[in-house]
């Protein structure tokens, strides 16, 4: 028998990475917000790689960080092993990446989300979407209970109708054993949203007992930590870390593999969903890669209290019998006791192309959707999109404009733009290469771009802001300074200058233009620098890049400011493209089933060239003109 519950302002379905930082975000916003899980202990679980970050995905987990979500302060509680990745190159590409202790990680989310006002943490399978006409009225979970809420956020994940394969045996399970959400996808169905099969993987956990690490190569954390965290004091965080190892699968691995790919699910057809290019299994990469006479596998821990370690790099769907034989021939594993077997792992997701750049559906209004559930992979694209989601939630029920971060403010911008506007054929993943503008949208200045975007919505308090706008000030001054501060050929500068193996001046210059040669920097030149101010390292290392690249910086800005020009030439929701006759059928087509919001949107669409665009230009000022 049915029974109505209180009523919510938000409903969030899902407790991943996607939907605790929507869960947080509208309680935090002050919106009465309710979280659905399969299972409380499965909040902020870590099914696959036991790490936050990485290239590109640590550039994310700022961003999160600066519109006041927890991904970040997460971590830098819970590290055990912190390095920044790229040093060698450019700032555009440092990106930072962390080992996390997964079950303090899961542990301490958990308790950011029982303390935090304004949310309830339901344990509970939801079956069904409410609705009337095409606007959300609320869930109903698997015991009959209907939970009226404003508005929902879907971040179901890989539960969705998902299955374990491991060979040809299959469990009708979520990851970890964990239990599968299989009616919700009937409910959605019913809405009108089209579903899709994806697939990812995992790697075997191996018993720390039962390796050779004296074989292998000892990878150190940094000597110095940098937080995720912009909150987070860095002094604080400067902890003994544990070291993880590196080995490499070898001929006879490959070998095994070979003999044996009838029996993955992958090459056998039982697999039915697309998996992940950019994070292909072992099989994967033998078959594919075939020249290749190794592999790269780390060993990287689980967690302090526990001896599990995960192989990453030797993700698989084999057999059983077949991934004893395949570990126990790479160096270092020749005795490897496996605690949990590799599986992939199939489940519902979404076409994204039904979901505008808010992430609210585009046929079912106050209808949101973040993470994998969208056709993404990773912890941190989770993270983003559920921040996103969560806020523009909490927005549509106050009667507030939806926030939009565009491509050139920030790597979100990219990955929801991507998800939304491009075709995906499997799991998206964030690289750095996918951003235009990378240069400008840093790791290091995440704050810079977006932490006003967070105040705006409520998400940062009035001293952080005002700690930003001090930030951007002291920048500033000292950037300016440096630009007017000039020094001659004095012989304390020449020495200086041939000690750096850097060439004497012959005439005064400023000591902006010598931080820009390319030997020298802001840190280096302060020998020479008797007006230097004391400021904070991470005040330092804007000066110096912004200096230093400031050529460079001042092209992305132009580009942007085109790019600008586009997304706001803005396109009205009804507009009905079979009018405009001069477009090309295919363009027409693909127009219509996406509706850009803005031309800009429309010139990134798979099908539509720039003369579509042209004319689609001609015929909305033309339009225009006879108002």
């Amino acid at each position: 028998m049915s029974f109505v519950a209180e009523e919510y302002d938000v409903g969030v379905v899902g407790a991943g990475h996607a939907g605790c930082e929507a869960a947080l975000a509208a309680a935090r916003m002050g919106l009465r917000t309710i979280m659905f899980t399969v299972s409380v202990d499965s909040i902020a679980l870590m099914p696959c790689n036991p790490n936050i970050g990485g290239t590109s995905k640590g550039h994310l987990v700022r961003e999160v960080d600066a519109l006041g979500g927890e991904m970040g302060k997460n971590i830098d509680k819970t590290f055990i092993q912190s390095k920044m990745l790229n040093q060698s190159k450019g700032p555009a590409v440092h990106s930072l990446r962390a080992q996390a202790d997964k079950r303090q990680y899961s542990m301490e989310m958990r308790k950011t989300l029982e303390n935090t006002d304004n949310l309830t943490i339901k344990q509970a399978e939801v079956v069904e979407i409410l609705s009337e006409g095409n606007k959300v009225t609320g869930v109903k979970i698997h015991t009959g209970g209907i939970f009226p809420c404003k508005a929902v956020v879907l971040c179901t994940g890989t539960y969705l109708k998902a299955r374990c394969l491991c060979g040809d045996s299959i469990q009708y399970t979520g990851p970890n054993g964990l239990k599968a959400a299989n009616e919700l996808s009937e409910s959605l169905k019913k809405l009108g949203i089209e579903l899709m099969r994806f697939k990812t993987g995992t790697p075997a956990r191996i018993d720390k007992r039962t390796i050779d690490f004296s074989v292998m190569e000892e990878q150190k954390g940094d000597e110095r930590v940098v937080p995720f965290s912009f909150s987070t004091d860095s002094e604080e965080i400067q902890i003994d870390q544990v070291s993880c190892w590196l080995t490499y699968t070898n001929e006879e691995t490959h070998e095994i593999i070979k003999e044996n790919i009838h029996r993955s699910p992958l090459y056998s057809g039982l697999i039915e969903g697309t998996g992940p290019r950019y994070c292909p299994s072992i099989e994967d990469k033998v078959v594919k890669f075939s020249d290749k006479k190794r592999h790269q596998v780390f060993i990287e821990p689980e967690g302090l209290d526990t001896n599990e370690m995960y192989l990453s790099g030797m993700s698989s769907s084999l057999p059983e019998d077949v991934q004893y034989k395949m570990y126990r021939s790479v160096k270092g594993l020749e005795h490897a006791q496996i605690v949990r077997n590799a599986y992939a792992i199939e489940y519902d997701c979404i076409n994204p192309h039904q979901l505008h750049p808010t992430l609210q559906f585009k046929g079912v209004e106050g209808l949101f959707s973040g993470g994998q559930f969208n056709g993404s992979s990773g912890y941190e694209e989770a993270a983003a999109q559920g921040i996103v989601a969560g806020i523009n939630a909490a927005l549509f029920v106050q009667g507030r404009e939806l926030m939009l971060i565009d491509r050139s403010e920030g790597y979100i911008g990219v990955l929801i733009d991507d998800l939304v506007t491009k075709e995906n054929h499997e799991p998206y993943r964030m690289m750095t290469s996918r951003s235009e503008y990378r240069l400008l949208l840093r790791q290091d200045n995440a704050d810079l771009r977006l932490r006003k975007k967070g105040y705006e919505v409520g998400l940062i308090c009035q001293e952080e802001y005002d700690a930003l706008c001090e930030k951007e000030q002291k920048i500033k001054e000292e950037v300016e300074r440096l630009e007017t501060t000039m020094v001659g050929a004095a012989k304390k500068i020449q020495t200086f200058l041939e000690q750096h193996n850097s060439t004497p001046l012959k005439t005064a210059v400023s000591l902006a233009e010598l931080i820009r040669r390319p030997e020298l920097n802001y840190d280096i030149i302060q020998e020479i620098d008797e007006k230097r101010p004391k400021l904070r390292e991470d005040i330092c290392e804007q000066v110096n890049i912004n200096i230093k690249y400031a050529g460079y910086i001042s092209r992305q800005i132009q580009q942007v400011e085109q790019f600008k020009k586009n997304e706001k030439k803005q396109i009205p929701k009804d507009f009905d493209y079979d009018k405009v006759k001069s477009l090309r059928l295919e363009a027409r087509q693909k127009l219509a089933a996406l509706k850009p919001v803005s031309i800009g949107q429309a010139s990134r669409i798979s099908g539509v060239s720039p003369a579509d665009i042209s004319v689609l230009l001609v015929y909305m000022k033309q339009k225009d003109n006879q108002k």
